[in-house]
């Protein structure tokens, strides 16, 4: 086997993850870890630096033919720098990691925000293999995202571009404050806490619902309800579903993206979700741009964070 191997990091505060890659973005194997969060950056290096060792010994690859690591981190970095500037979940402030793995592994690396490679995993590999210019919206706890443009990670000049989740979409009136400060962010409507959030309301307004039985009410218990006609559920749904949409459609008029990808928990809601999002979308996006534009949910799960980070050393 003479082809070369690219290896992608996804350190979280529990767990750090590994995978190996081909130059095609096929994972070819994983290996997970705990992180170490709380003995230290010099722990947590060196758990990345033996799970790295570890995939490659355990696999049928050899350590000439890795080409680098690539990583993918939650917080703020300077990732032409190779700097975490502050990544609360691992405890890390002005950290030169691209030098410190650098030396230890004595291959390439290269760094990038969690939320950017999940989307290159997404363009590279999965829902978005083959497009050149597509947009992830991430919809967890928050409401991530990243660009790609020409198969590569758009950054912007400070290198925070694609924070979709704060995009002011919720006009002032129905407006609620969101963690960033701001008013009326997408984050605040359809993240699972934004639905989860509205599910309480409903049922603290009296409204009569199944959600009212629910006695910690989930997004997934949400989607339920609505798949069953409960007529709460299915406002909320389409609730968040048009903010959503409106913000694809604002994207769109700026980016001019052939495709939208939806990953995260909810996105796992199915038609009653994207049905709706997918009519949004047509409705609000100008006719031109609105041509071949297309909304999928992303494939790769889990593994978006690994197989796009071991595309930093070939997209970026």
């Amino acid at each position: 086997m003479s082809e070369g191997i690219y290896v992608g990091v996804d350190l979280g505060g529990t767990a750090i993850k590994v995978g190996i890659c081909n130059s095609e973005g096929q994972l070819l194997q994983t290996y997970e870890g705990p992180t170490g969060t709380g003995e230290g950056v010099e722990t947590i290096l060196s758990n990345i630096e033996q799970y790295v060792r570890q995939i490659v010994e355990d696999s049928p690859y050899s350590w000439d033919q890795l080409q680098g690591v690539g990583a993918g981190i939650a917080g703020f970095l300077n990732s032409e720098d190779g700097v975490v500037v502050l990544a609360p979940n691992v405890g890390f402030k002005d950290v030169p990691i691209r030098a410190l793995l650098e030396k230890r592994i004595g291959k390439p690396v290269k760094i990038e925000n969690d939320a950017n490679v999940a989307a290159l995993g997404e363009a590279w590999a999965g829902a978005g293999k083959g497009v050149a210019n597509c947009v992830c919206f991430t919809l967890g706890t928050g409401v991530g995202g990243g660009i790609i443009i020409g198969g590569k990670i758009y950054q912007g000049f400070s290198g925070m571009a694609g924070e979709v989740g704060h995009i002011a979409v919720v006009p002032d009136l129905e407006a609620i404050q969101c963690g960033c400060g701001k008013m009326g962010c997408l984050e605040t409507v359809s993240s699972a806490t934004g639905i989860i959030r509205m599910a309480k309301d409903a049922v603290e307004r009296g409204e009569l619902t199944a959600l009212a039985q629910v006695e910690h009410i989930m997004a997934k218990d949400v989607f339920d309800a609505a798949k069953q006609g409960d007529e709460t559920a299915v406002r909320i749904v389409r609730r968040a579903a048009f903010y959503l949409g409106k913000a694809m459609a604002t994207t769109a008029a700026v980016l001019n993206p052939q495709m939208f990808i939806v990953g995260g928990g909810v996105s796992k809601a199915g038609d009653i979700l994207f049905d709706e999002l997918r009519e949004v979308v047509r409705q609000l996006t100008p006719g031109p741009l609105y041509q071949g534009l297309t909304v999928v949910p992303a494939i790769l799960g889990n593994d978006a964070g690994v197989v796009g980070a071991a595309g930093l050393l070939l997209r970026s």
